[in-house]
């Protein structure tokens, strides 16, 4: 073996640098989360002779960008890569979660936890595998120029609530002791903007975007948190029956992970995935406007890996069930609250 010489050696160095730089996935700028680049490794494989296990999911609202870790797991072949050939269930009106997911004809769906814990109340057998959600994203929006600035100061006026949703509110009003006038709405601010109501409800990563894109600045507006007044509702959770999770725990394990490196990549590749949601979406004629996906999938980041956080939470607390379990309860809309033990069940522990 002939010796190095000193020209030999920057040669050597030359090779091993650009070696080094050419290696596909080499993080030189440290700019992508670890959990990012672990998925784009996933996906880099491929598995041709895997047998697909079936299974269905269904959103509890149309085709937007509050689900797009599903849609992006689906389109850029992660459940595949976990064994899973997935069919995703379009939202139809009138065509209720608890119908579809009590009958078997879905596996798993995502849930607000107060829709949750009144179903399995009523005697669907369904079960809560992960609690993605940790903060209430729903709020009380009022414009400044009506001089409601506090929730006391709320007290005779009149309140756009979703009708099916007036849970909430109605605890925070009765906390406070404020006399409110509500108003069933459906998913329409125009009430709001036309001064035909006083409040509106609206969530952090919707509506409340959508008013600021009808003309109005954020310094126009006060915003109400429910969470920050004491009534953090806990919002989407992934469910699916009880005889489920007992037959097939591996394909609830293999689905959850699935969603999950959805989640991540979507994060990851923000205008991919508002293209995928905008894709599926057209599928169902749906008119969708871009600029608001790519608010909502940036406000979904902050909601579910709140603080800089790379790891999602998934759990849910027995202080958090019962908490929302028994605002039902005094409000009469359940008899029984569900054992804890029995509704939370989680597929995947956090570490």
């Amino acid at each position: 073996m002939k010796s190095l010489t000193l020209k030999n050696l920057y040669s050597l160095v030359f090779v091993i640098v650009l070696f080094v730089f050419m290696t596909p996935g080499c993080n030189r700028h440290g700019n992508r989360d670890k959990s990012a680049d672990a998925v784009d490794t996933l996906l880099s494989g491929t598995d041709t002779k895997r047998v697909l296990r079936e299974a269905t999911f269904l959103p509890y609202w149309v085709t937007t960008a509050q689900f797009a870790g599903y849609y992006v797991a689906k389109e850029k072949g992660i459940y595949k890569k976990y064994g899973i050939d997935m069919k995703i269930i379009p939202y139809k009106p009138f065509v209720t979660s608890s119908d579809l997911i009590s009958k078997g004809k879905v596996d798993f769906t995502a849930l607000w936890l107060s829709n949750a814990i009144e179903m399995k109340a009523e005697g669907a057998d369904i079960v809560n595998i992960a609690q993605v959600s940790s903060r209430s994203s729903a709020m009380l929006i009022t414009k400044k120029s009506s001089g409601i600035n506090s929730i006391e100061s709320m007290n005779g006026k009149r309140a756009g609530i979703w009708s099916g949703y007036e849970l909430q509110p109605k605890a925070l009003f009765k906390k406070y002791k404020v006399n409110v006038n509500i108003i069933p709405i459906g998913s329409s601010n125009n009430l709001f903007l036309m001064g035909g109501v006083d409040i509106i409800n609206a969530n952090w990563f919707d509506e409340y975007h959508s008013i600021i894109n009808s003309g109005y600045d954020p310094e126009e507006l006060n915003i109400f948190f429910y969470a920050d007044y004491g009534f953090n509702f806990l919002e989407d959770g992934i469910y699916c029956l009880t005889d489920k999770l007992k037959k097939d725990p591996q394909l609830c394990a293999d689905f959850l992970k699935a969603t999950l490196d959805g989640w991540r990549y979507a994060f990851a590749h923000p205008d991919e995935a508002v293209d995928i949601v905008l894709k599926y979406a057209k599928e169902e004629n749906m008119a969708m406007n871009k600029v608001h996906q790519r608010w909502m999938l940036d406000r979904y980041r902050d909601l579910y890996l709140p603080e800089g956080k790379t790891e999602f939470n998934n759990s849910l607390s027995m202080e958090d069930y019962l908490f929302v379990a028994n605002v039902l309860k005094e409000d009469k809309l359940i008899d029984k609250i569900p054992e804890y033990s029995q509704f939370y069940q989680p597929i995947i522990k956090n570490r």
